[in-house]
């Protein structure tokens, strides 16, 4: 599987994961910051962006295979992985499967799969339902609203507009959307996540609408030795609302170990 990545900055390997239909341009307020510190590994998931098309399905074991395969390509023997909500899940299955690869684990606005995650309210639900009937762009427009808080979107509009660009100019196929969302339905991690072994912070927002936060306190509590992070006031969007606040969450982590 070709997949298409980019290296910032020198130091211990921070391999970056991103979330549903998303690529690496979702992280424009991470890597700047971390790349100070780290050496930044950023990609795009296969069948997004600029990584190579394959309309079959996949898991998210598939996909943990992919950055192992991927951290192999660049001689990287061990990284700290950080993945925020779908790639937590890619995030979990790597550091399960791959734990002497995994000098941390980051999962952000995340949760364990299963049966026993905790859904969005009815409203955003309901939401997410209502856009069945736009085209594509419409569609992502509004969904990508709904991952930021209301107060956000109507203080910061230009930034809203400027993820909602990014995607746009960042292709991903119905194909692919369908297949990543097959390997979400999927997942499940919740009996093997109390096997993680690796330092890990699991870090959300408290308004989350999408990935409610409760999912969060069930991860932090299913896994040994984990410390929880909550920001106040953030939303699924926050490592980009209070990527400050996020930014140094994620260092402060990483330097105590």
């Amino acid at each position: 599987m070709e997949l298409y990545y980019e290296e910032h900055g020198r130091g211990e390997p921070l391999v970056l994961v991103p979330g549903f239909g998303t690529g690496l341009w979702i992280w424009y307020r991470q890597v700047p910051a971390f790349a100070e510190r780290f050496r930044v590994i950023v990609f795009d998931p296969r069948g997004v962006a600029r990584s190579a098309a394959q309309d079959a399905p996949f898991t998210m074991r598939d996909l943990a295979e992919d950055l192992a395969a991927l951290l192999e390509e660049l001689k990287v023997e061990k990284a700290h992985v950080l993945g925020a909500s779908f790639g937590g899940f890619v995030a979990q299955e790597f550091a399960l499967a791959h734990p002497s690869r995994t000098r941390s684990l980051i999962l952000c606005c995340t949760s364990y799969g299963g049966t026993g995650h905790v859904p969005p309210k009815p409203e955003t639900l309901a939401a997410i339902a209502s856009t069945k009937g736009l085209n594509t762009s419409e569609r992502v427009r509004e969904n990508l609203l709904l991952a930021f808080s209301p107060r956000f979107a109507a203080e910061h509009p230009s930034e809203v507009e400027r993820v909602v660009n990014l995607r746009a100019e960042n292709h991903v196929p119905e194909s692919a959307y369908l297949r990543q969302l097959q390997a979400a339905v999927a997942f499940d991690a919740s009996a093997r996540v109390g096997k993680i072994s690796v330092p890990t912070l699991v870090i959300t927002g408290d308004e989350d609408a999408i990935v409610p936060h409760q999912n969060s306190l069930n991860l932090a509590a299913s896994i040994p030795g984990s410390k929880l992070r909550i920001i106040g006031g953030g939303s699924h969007a926050f490592f980009i609302e209070q990527a400050d606040e996020f930014n140094r969450a994620v260092v402060d982590f990483v330097e105590q170990l």
